[in-house]
């Protein structure tokens, strides 16, 4: 089985796989290549699983193609205006502050909250449902209270967004799509 191979200080085996259907493993320094691969053998099922739908998905992107500039640019600025709403009137319901707000277009998440109150989103939110904007707005905001993925946090989360699991499968599974094609704008 191939595979690109990062070590590091950490504990523990991790494998993913990247937006180019590459399998990633991230292992200790001190553990052997063969246990790795013993390892990965055991966990085969999982990787096959998972591998055909990473091709699946990468396929649907690269059918529905990619984002121009002029189309990020357009999606940044729709969010600038629209998210910021959105935290001004969830942050009072939350009854929390926040710092500044960044829309850019990311790759890897559709939302963040830092230790200082910044919140950071995504423009390609702009594709999505209203309801997903608010969740995912909601989301950050609730870090605000705990700064973990806690079950209070997710008892906030929902007490703002009784349908927040609805959302969450949202992203994943439309989502997942406008990740790729944003991916391929390296390609092209």
């Amino acid at each position: 089985m191939k595979y690109k191979l990062i070590r590091s200080k950490r504990r523990t085996i991790q494998i993913s796989i990247d937006e180019n259907c590459e399998l990633i493993v991230r292992a200790p320094y001190r553990l052997s290549k063969s246990y790795i691969d013993a390892f990965l053998d055991s966990k085969s099922d999982w990787i096959g699983i998972h591998m055909e739908r990473a091709k699946r998905k990468q396929k649907e992107a690269l059918e529905y193609g990619y984002f121009t500039e002029e189309d990020l640019q357009e999606l940044k600025k729709k969010a600038k205006t629209v998210i910021s709403g959105k935290v001004s009137y969830y942050s009072e319901v939350l009854k929390v502050t926040y710092g500044r707000i960044s829309v850019r277009a990311q790759k890897t998440r559709w939302g963040s909250c830092s230790a200082e109150g910044n919140l950071n989103f995504n423009c390609l939110l702009m594709l999505m449902p209203e309801r997903v904007v608010d969740y995912v707005v909601v989301h950050e905001l609730c870090h605000r209270i705990y700064m973990n993925h806690s079950k209070q946090f997710w008892q906030k989360v929902e007490s703002v967004i009784p349908d927040y699991r609805e959302c969450k499968k949202v992203l994943k599974d439309k989502g997942e799509i406008y990740i790729r094609m944003l991916q391929n704008n390296q390609v092209f």
